[in-house]
């Protein structure tokens, strides 16, 4: 039964070929990647995350993630307009915190809630300092009359 079945495969293989369904197929006449190199067995997983943009932190355990977030914390909103998006983001991270205590998976890693108030001084003086290196620019006073105006290609001149 094996070798009938491979029979009707390779009979409907060859009347492809005979069709040309197998030209113009990506990757025609280049090597296959990777090949000469040694076997590794997460591939598979580093393709993806290469083909679909992907931060490789995604492979790391939901701890090791969450300190790393903590870390990041600081850049992070040091670009956020307001003391309620920083205390909003940093409630985010704390809630992500809290479920991740409650119910630990992974490494035991000793992960703690951040604490707002710090986050929202130290962006507090992050944006006074960048408000103090900044020179103040001039605004020039509207004149009565604009410097430049509009010509349309069908108004003749006055």
């Amino acid at each position: 039964m094996t070798s009938a079945w491979e029979a009707a495969v390779e009979a409907q293989i060859r009347t492809a070929q005979e069709r040309g369904e197998f030209d113009n197929l990506p990757g025609m006449g280049k090597p296959i990647p990777g090949r000469g190199l040694p076997y590794d067995e997460s591939w598979w997983i580093k393709s993806f995350l290469e083909r679909e943009a992907l931060p490789s932190d995604l492979l790391l355990p939901t701890p090791l993630q969450l300190r790393r977030k903590v870390e990041q914390v600081p850049d992070e909103v040091r670009d956020l307009p307001t003391e309620q998006s920083v205390r909003a983001f940093v409630a985010d991270l704390n809630a992500q915190i809290v479920a991740w205590l409650r119910n630990p998976a992974g490494p035991r890693v000793v992960v703690r809630p951040v604490n707002a108030d710090d986050v929202v001084d130290r962006w507090r003086t992050g944006r006074e300092q960048a408000a103090a290196r900044t020179p103040a620019v001039p605004v020039e006073q509207p004149s009565g009359r604009p410097r430049w105006r509009w010509r349309l290609p069908w108004r003749r001149r006055r």
